[in-house]
């Protein structure tokens, strides 16, 4: 333990997600060696973002903006609604540039254990949006894990009376790895979403 202001710094290291006690510390202790402009720098960039930042209006990506800039693209494709858990799921779907519809972000998945239930995600708002006639297709890509297929399973079960087409992410093996491995779940749904050789 430390005492005073380099304990409550590290501390307050600590709260951020995946950060443990000894990287806390590392950090906290870098940052008192580093150069002090560049701690006003860092500082001055997370006031900026917490002052700047807000959720889109229409999907709830991070955004500078009412709406977000995928939001605002005419040239995405407004028929299909790709549902994803998380703001880094946008990032990670938009890395591959294989889909060019829309997206919705629940910011969670159901989790009973954590208490996080159908009404703490943004599933309300997802059904008024779905009373778009211009959307035909829905995306369900929430995290292959209990959690995510919970929320999975809720959504196709709300989303099945409004007679729109609900598809879920193929999961299988990943490239690069072994059979042996694989865990009974993973290797099912390969066999399950298997497909005409190439």
């Amino acid at each position: 333990m430390y005492e005073g202001v380099v304990q409550d710094l590290i501390d307050e290291l600590g709260r951020l997600p995946g950060v443990g006690p000894k990287s806390a510390q590392r950090i906290a202790f870098h940052l008192l060696q580093a150069d002090p402009a560049d701690v006003h720098r860092l500082a001055a960039i997370l006031n900026e973002v917490k002052a700047k930042v807000k959720f889109c209006s229409v999907c709830f990506n991070v955004s500078e903006e009412e709406t977000c800039r995928i939001c605002r693209d005419p040239r995405r494709e407004p028929s299909v609604l790709c549902v994803v858990e998380e703001y880094k799921d946008v990032v990670a779907i938009e890395r591959t540039r294989e889909f060019r519809g829309r997206y919705h972000v629940l910011g969670g998945a159901i989790s009973p254990i954590d208490g996080i239930g159908p009404d703490q995600l943004r599933i309300r708002e997802l059904v008024q949006r779905l009373n778009d006639p211009a959307i035909t297709e829905v995306i369900l890509a929430t995290d292959p894990n209990l959690e995510g297929e919970a929320t999975a399973t809720y959504l196709t079960r709300q989303l099945g009376p409004l007679g729109l087409k609900v598809t879920r992410l193929a999961s299988g093996l990943p490239v690069g790895g072994d059979l042996e491995y694989a865990d009974e779940v993973t290797l099912g749904r390969a066999f399950a979403g298997r497909r005409a050789a190439e």
